[in-house]
């Protein structure tokens, strides 16, 4: 098949799908003027489309006001997609864009059974010296990548680093809590869906971690990027922290989550 045939396309099914989409972007059902004004078309040019929507099972009709609503064979669709999903698949090209885009090392983790587990770890073209590979457990109370965690997981969760942290052992006593993170500083990263570290647990090297959030709103990964303090702009309002945020927006947005939903 050659590169045009690829590119080829059936206008009427992308004229259809904005009728589609534009129900998918609103919480209730729609009339047939706002439906096909939200797909920039007229009523009666819209009217065709929902008719072999309707039949195909896409969209249903109210029998009493004559709204439009997605239906049962699109809720399937949707499920099978979010079935199929495979957040590290996701987030890799995102990281290694993001990593090739702020020139710094960039590393995903996810919640494993000792705390966030490094899964992905891409390396600058300007190596930083620090003892981390996959596989590698983060500090919660000490790393952006683990106040992340600290501020989005749920509590049963972070319990299980009862008698954990920062990567040893400690008195089997020790509540989960003195883990974590400060409330003040949860609360800061809560808005603003990242967490900083200043040159620790490595001094000289500064982090942005940024959380990504599945289709049911909970922590599916943290993709974080670091490097050495006097190249690492680790404020949370700066354009390094930015670029992290929206890789990680990107991710979410691609695992079915909601952006204007909150996350806390």
């Amino acid at each position: 098949m050659s590169e045009s045939d690829n590119k080829r396309s059936i206008q009427s099914i992308e004229i259809g799908g904005k009728l589609l989409n534009a129900l998918a972007l609103q919480s209730r059902p729609m009339s047939l003027k706002d439906l096909a004004q939200s797909a920039d078309m007229t009523p009666s040019k819209a009217h065709p489309y929902l008719v072999s929507f309707g039949r195909l099972g896409l969209i249903e009709q109210d029998s009493q006001t004559g709204h439009y609503r997605l239906g049962p064979a699109a809720l399937q669709l949707g499920l099978s997609c979010l079935n199929q999903l495979d957040p590290l698949k996701i987030a890799g090209p995102i990281a290694e864009q993001l990593a090739e885009e702020i020139e710094q090392s960039v590393v995903i983790a996810v919640w494993g059974n000792l705390g966030p587990t490094v899964v992905r770890m891409i390396e600058s073209h300007q190596p930083i010296h620090v003892n981390m590979r996959v596989g590698t457990v983060m500090s919660v109370p000490r790393t952006a990548t683990g106040k992340v965690f600290a501020a989005f997981m749920p509590a049963d969760k972070l319990a299980t680093l009862r008698g954990l942290a920062l990567g040893d052992r400690v008195p089997h006593g020790r509540k989960a809590i003195d883990l974590v993170v400060p409330a003040k500083e949860i609360d800061r990263i809560r808005h603003h869906g990242m967490a900083q570290a200043i040159g620790e647990p490595i001094p000289g090297i500064h982090a942005i971690s940024a959380a990504a959030f599945d289709q049911f709103g909970a922590l599916a990964l943290a993709i974080t990027a670091l490097g050495p303090a006097e190249i690492f702009d680790a404020e949370l309002d700066g354009p390094m922290a930015q670029s992290v945020k929206r890789a990680a927006d990107q991710i979410s947005h691609r695992l079915g989550f909601a952006m204007n939903r909150s996350a806390a």
